[in-house]
């Protein structure tokens, strides 16, 4: 039976050597098999799921956040992909920061407008035609009647006669039989002050001018920032930066990398990161993997720190992507390795000896097998502990007292925990319906591994063997069931999963030897 690791290692040199040596060696058997999957298309869902974890990064401050940001856009060779992802959010979520940049340079939106059709109809134009309220038209009449004397002979009339300025003055409705494509040719032609009046400056101002070709603005404003380093584009980004959210930064910005430009990016990382090292919150994996990657600066290559994010943080997701991988060879090997792991005599004699020798390891070799190790459990779990035997089961090999209970837990749609059996037909009615709905993106092969969705097959197989208990910690105070298993996502928590402070566990283990090995070094 699965062995939870809850109790101390025996640390004597009495320990068993072999049954080390041998979970070492199944440990590294099974880095590489999770490398054949990864190599064979797992890769690019390896990297998103390292950048969402960068992104629950929590020790950051703005300033911080701004600054490795900056490094990163000044570094050499030119980031112009992760620029334009930049500009890109700028204008979605700031765009009169943008705005306000253009309008002080106005008049090179001349050549914007030059022999571009589409583009005049988009800002000068109504719908129907005629000169509308568009910030453009509105720049145009209001440019039109404070110049009337030198530029009213520009506007081109669809009727047979022109309009005069004391007409339309009266009649503003008149500005709807307006030539607006000719009209604006003739400006461009032979009007070249408008293109740098406080008028046309004005109706730039708010952004909207950006959404009219958003490519050719997004190209103007990384050249900005690049070919002419011009100090405000640098002002407004830096501001953006400290502003907006770390996470919804990374998740957007650190996909256009590639991968050595994000192996940088990790470098330039590290030293920001100084976690405390103590036990926080070992349930929240994001701030053990925060500890481990800033003490992680002697990794060999990218493929590290890819695997020890996939097994610490992404436990769920690994396994999903594994069985749905067509490797039928690899799978039933991963199975093997696994279950020959479990067979290990169930004591601690054989932790022992292995923690010994993490503690001279590299950081990154100590944590990687620690990490494997924990992966190995998660995916046991998620194998055998199915049904409510199976559960008191495990809890009695691993000496865990427990009374069973007639509470039930079942996941809402929101993700909250109910208490109580009687709605089990309706969590199910609606888990059936959330099935359902999200079909056809599952039919694409499209997934998405960041966020927490309820795997409902297997939330559907298990009502029927929901199991409960009061755990012996804290005098029966603490509560598990089958349900929480499935619905909560759990990395080296695994370990850690009855919550108990007094136990040692492996991520408890993990952070002691960084800590170690930073007092040796």
């Amino acid at each position: 039976m699965l062995q939870l690791f809850l109790s101390e290692p025996i640390w004597n040199d009495n320990g068993d050597e072999n049954s080390a040596k041998i979970r070492v060696s199944l440990l590294s058997q099974l880095e590489s098999t999770i490398w054949l999957f990864m190599a064979s298309g797992g890769r690019s869902e390896a990297r998103l799921w390292l950048c969402n974890t960068i992104g629950r990064i929590s020790s950051l401050t703005r300033h911080n956040q701004c600054e490795l940001l900056l490094d990163l856009l000044r570094s050499k060779p030119l980031k112009k992909g992760f620029a334009s992802q930049l500009v890109e959010m700028i204008f979605e979520n700031s765009p009169h920061k943008a705005g306000s940049i253009i309008s002080k340079r106005s008049y090179t939106l001349k050549k914007f407008f030059e022999g571009n059709p589409t583009r005049i109809s988009k800002w000068f134009s109504k719908a129907g035609g005629g000169l509308g309220h568009e910030p453009g038209g509105k720049a145009l009449s209001q440019f039109s009647f404070v110049n009337r004397d030198t530029c009213w002979e520009e506007l081109e009339w669809k009727g047979k006669h022109g309009q005069s300025p004391a007409v339309v003055a009266t009649k503003p409705h008149y500005f709807l039989d307006l030539d607006v494509q000719a009209t604006v040719e003739n400006f461009l032609e032979n009007v070249p002050e408008f293109w740098s009046s406080n008028e046309f400056s004005e109706s730039l101002k708010d952004g909207e001018i950006l959404f009219v070709d958003r490519k050719y603005f997004v190209e103007y404003f990384v050249d900005l920032m690049y070919k002419e380093d011009s100090k405000d584009v640098w002002k407004v980004t830096s501001e953006f930066l400290k502003e907006e959210c770390f996470s919804s930064l990374c998740k957007r910005l650190l996909i256009t990398l590639d991968e050595s430009d994000l192996c940088d990016f990790l470098k330039m990382l590290f030293k920001y990161l100084n976690p405390r090292m103590e036990q926080k919150d070992l349930m929240d994996s994001s701030y053990l993997f925060e500890v481990i990657l800033s003490k992680c600066a002697d990794f060999r290559s990218f493929d590290e720190i890819l695997l020890l994010n996939a097994v610490f943080n992404h436990g769920r997701q690994l396994l999903r992507l594994l069985r749905d991988e067509e490797g039928h060879e690899e799978q039933a090997r991963i199975k093997d390795i696994v279950s020959k792991i479990c067979t290990i005599p169930s004591d601690d004699s054989s932790l022992g000896p292995i923690i010994k020798d993490c503690f001279k390891m590299k950081n990154i070799q100590a944590c990687k097998l620690l990490g494997l190790q924990s992966w190995v459990i998660y995916y046991s779990l998620s194998e055998q502990c199915r049904t409510r035997d199976s559960w008191e089961s495990l809890f009695l090999c691993n000496a865990i007292s427990f009374r069973t209970s007639d509470r039930y837990s079942f996941l809402d749609n929101q993700g909250a925990y109910e208490e109580g059996g009687s709605d089990l037909d309706r969590k199910a009615s609606k888990t059936v319906k959330h099935k359902k709905k999200h079909s056809s993106r599952r039919k694409r092969k499209k997934r998405d591994f960041d966020h927490n969705d309820s795997y409902d097959n297997e939330v559907l197989d298990l009502q029927s063997n929901v199991g409960s208990w009061f755990l012996s910690i804290d005098e029966y105070s603490a509560s598990w069931n089958i349900m929480m298993w499935t619905s909560v996502e759990r990395s080296l928590g695994n370990f850690h999963i009855f919550n108990n402070p007094n136990i040692a566990c492996l991520s408890s283990v993990t952070l002691a030897i960084l800590d170690a090995q930073r007092e040796n070094n």
